[in-house]
């Protein structure tokens, strides 16, 4: 077992995703991870073009002190209906909170957005993450072949007022 990486040492920014950042971001999705063997195929064509990140808010996480700003992770926030729909980290990153930071992030975007919740539909593997990322189990979304094989466990963010 390899050690696991060290929490955040090194500054990280979260910023808005441009257009320049959508072929970054689908090598980041299709290179996952988490998306290896039976779960391969539900990535395998994935885009995240320039018109998906101007229609949602989408929001990088970029290394502050590395070269080019290298993207460690990025969400994408639909408002209509609330729902997370991608949360990726670069398999390098994970573990450093990373992951913890974008969620932080979203959760404060929805709020400024008036939304009271959020929904995830999770990855199998990803479930976990957002059980201790404070998400609350609200149901079970069906597999939808062929493009999703499996059932996917459902999780809401509860988003407060302040």
């Amino acid at each position: 077992m390899s050690p696991r990486p060290s929490p955040i040492s090194r500054p990280v920014t979260i910023r808005r995703a441009v257009a320049r950042d959508a072929k970054r971001l689908t090598r980041l999705v299709r290179g996952s991870g988490a998306y290896e063997g039976k779960y391969a195929a539900a990535v395998a064509g994935y885009r995240v073009g320039f018109d998906y990140i101007e229609a949602h808010r989408v929001f990088v996480a970029v290394g502050a002190d590395e070269p080019g700003g290298r993207v460690l992770g990025f969400y994408s926030l639909v408002l209509s209906p609330p729902e997370l729909d991608l949360l990726f980290v670069a398999d390098d990153a994970q573990g450093r909170g990373i992951g913890r930071l974008l969620v932080a992030h979203m959760r404060s975007e929805a709020r400024a957005a008036g939304l009271d919740r959020v929904k995830v539909v999770s990855h199998l593997p990803a479930k976990g993450f957002y059980h201790r990322v404070g998400a609350v189990r609200s149901g079970t979304a069906l597999a939808n072949p062929p493009a999703v094989m499996w059932d996917r466990p459902e999780f809401e963010f509860r988003i407060p007022s302040e």
